[in-house]
């Protein structure tokens, strides 16, 4: 299956980009390109082939969950801007 100049400028358009003559006959070749490599892996055999989720086995690494003494707030603040209420203060940034 081959990709159109004319859905290269659909997509374009879609992404809000301004291509270029040259850049729109590239992307056409790029995208084809991609497209029928894809189509490539559909002729692959995989009869016998155990379907699997992920190419490593994967193991869980349990650990106890212990309370840890933490960072000391007033070493953290001590650089802070601005603080208030012992938390860091940001200028509100949503209307």
């Amino acid at each position: 299956m081959s990709i159109s100049k004319e859905e290269v400028k659909h997509i374009a358009k879609l992404s809000k980009l301004n291509l270029t003559e040259q850049e729109l006959d590239k992307y056409t070749n790029d995208l084809s390109d991609i497209v029928n490599f894809a189509n490539e892996l559909s002729n692959i055999d995989v009869d016998g082939i155990k379907p699997t989720a992920h190419i490593l086995d994967i193991k869980n690494v349990f650990r106890k969950d212990e309370v840890q003494p933490s960072y000391d707030r007033e070493q953290i603040l001590k650089n802070a801007p601005s603080k208030d209420a012992g938390c860091i203060s940001v200028p509100k940034v949503v209307e």
